[in-house]
């Protein structure tokens, strides 16, 4: 049976008898070229599409299109040419068949192409878009997030109505003209060479971008410029009387101090894992996640996330097991999950150059390449990006379920150890990071370890560990042997058969 050698899957009788969708519709051949444009500018702002043109698209019938003769044939081929602006890239193909009558005849396929960086319009000036099976004319705030999404229009570049530039700060553009060599310029002129100030219905009028970067207060012309940060105890966020959301803290700054502000938070919650290392014995301190994979998907998201998306904010979540960097709007034109890593495209192009200016971004790729390799250094899993509807989300795993066992163990002695008291995962839980370091080594080295070789493989000074010890044995976690003076002096785990050597 007869079909498109361009999209095979358009056989004769999916295109007859299958229901028109997001990348499929028939049309009659009775149908007047000029109502083609609506739906050819609708699939090529969409994913692109093919338009069936001989088909009836109520009966369903093979009518074919040669009864209507090759002039209106050729004005069928020529719509995307004629009736669009600009034409958009397509293919024509035709297709043999035996009509409704039993006569040999054609069906005619437009493979319209999705349109990557441009609005296609009619030759009235309507934009349509496919959405679903049905091609809608995109007006208003729906029309505007189109363009922004083709990059025909850029919200960094729009006028902020109610800015002055008394509204900006003046110690972070003081920064920035340190940073470009602009020192001693007055910064109004810095300001219109960079296109951040214009002229416009004769005042000083200053663009989005402006306003994100430099305001003193931003909130109040943008409340999207956030960074939201969540630690949830677990590895699922809880409702109701299960709600295990233990830190949520929001940052509101402008760009240029937000960067900052949120790297050190999120750093302040990121926790230090203890291992041993195998072939020194020694027990060595590592992040939870390399440095340079979280810090550079948290300046990707605030270079790069759509601040037309108003209401929406960067979310970072913090789980036992993973990270999540949550980044409003969708990837960037060209850009997808597949080809992330080396695929480039700015969304906020003046954004992005001035946080390249302060060293934050790289404008080659090269950062989510590292991010990758970072992780796969450090022995964790690899980065996986996820696009949501409206957004893009980053998830940094890190590698708990590899050290449970080792927990479990020493939550296991010391549940022998506790002497009934208390469950030895509470103990366990309730000490702090050194005396854990210090019971986990303990543990792995099997045998009494004085108070300086204790220090030395839990890499911390002497006198630090001796006041932890005195708390492990007052907890009666580990057991002492010798003169507690004594530099001689040795531990270990606490054993229940033997009784406490002051």
């Amino acid at each position: 049976m007869n079909g498109s050698k361009i999209t095979p899957m358009l056989t004769l009788e999916y295109m007859q008898t299958e229901h028109e969708n997001k990348y499929f519709d028939r049309k009659s051949a009775a149908i007047r070229p000029s109502d083609l444009a609506p739906h050819i500018s609708g699939f090529a702002n969409a994913d692109g599409g093919t338009l069936v043109i001989g088909i009836s698209d109520k009966k369903l019938t093979l009518e074919g299109i040669n009864s209507i003769g090759e002039d209106k044939i050729n004005e069928l081929l020529n719509v995307p040419r004629d009736c669009c602006r600009p034409m958009p890239q397509y293919k024509e193909e035709f297709i043999d068949i035996t009509n409704e009558k039993g006569q040999p005849d054609r069906l005619l396929l437009l493979h319209i192409e999705s349109s990557l960086d441009q609005i296609i319009r009619t030759s009235n000036d309507k934009t349509y878009l496919r959405i679903g099976d049905k091609t809608r004319e995109m007006l208003g705030d729906n029309l505007r997030n189109l363009e922004y999404a083709k990059g025909s229009r850029h919200y960094e570049e729009e006028i902020c109505p109610y800015a002055r530039v008394e509204d900006l700060d003046e110690e972070l553009l003081k920064a920035y003209e340190r940073r470009i060599g602009a020192e001693g310029l007055p910064f109004r002129q810095v300001l219109r060479a960079r296109g951040f100030l214009t002229e416009q219905n004769g005042g000083e009028r200053l663009t989005n971008a402006a306003v994100l970067l430099f305001a003193k207060n931003v909130m109040q012309f943008s409340v999207s410029c956030r960074v939201r940060i969540i630690q949830i105890d677990g590895r699922q966020m809880q409702v109701g009387e299960k709600y295990n959301v233990v830190k949520d803290k929001n940052i509101d700054e402008p760009i240029l101090r937000l960067v900052d502000d949120a790297k050190a938070y999120i750093s302040g919650q990121l926790r230090d894992f203890t291992h041993q290392n195998r072939k020194s014995g020694r027990f060595e301190s590592s992040p939870e996640y390399p440095r340079f994979p979280w810090e550079e998907g948290l300046i990707n998201a605030i270079a790069h996330r759509d601040y037309a998306a108003t209401g929406q904010y960067i979310k970072v979540s913090l789980y036992d097991d993973r990270m999540e960097i949550e980044t409003p709007g969708r990837l960037p034109n060209i850009v997808t999950v597949d080809n992330i890593t080396y695929t480039r495209f700015s969304r906020n192009k003046k954004i992005s150059r001035v946080m390249t200016e302060f060293e934050w971004v790289r404008e080659l790729n090269e950062g989510v390449k590292k991010i990758y390799s970072d992780m796969e250094e450090a022995g964790l899993p690899k980065p996986e990006y996820v696009e949501g509807p409206n957004t893009v989300t980053l998830i940094l795993r890190n590698n708990i379920d590899e050290r449970m066992p080792s927990r479990n163990k020493v939550s296991d002695t010391a549940s022998n150890n506790a002497s009934g008291k208390a469950s030895g995962e509470i103990l366990y839980l309730g000490l702090d990071e050194l005396e854990r370091n210090i019971v986990q080594y303990l543990l792995e080295c099997g045998r009494p370890a004085s108070r300086s070789e204790i220090a030395e493989n839990v890499g911390k000074k002497e006198r630090s560990v001796t006041n932890r010890l005195n708390h492990l044995l007052d907890m009666k976690l580990i057991q002492a042997n010798g003169n507690k003076h004594s530099p001689s002096r040795t531990y270990k785990l606490k054993d229940n058969s033997a009784s406490d050597a002051e």
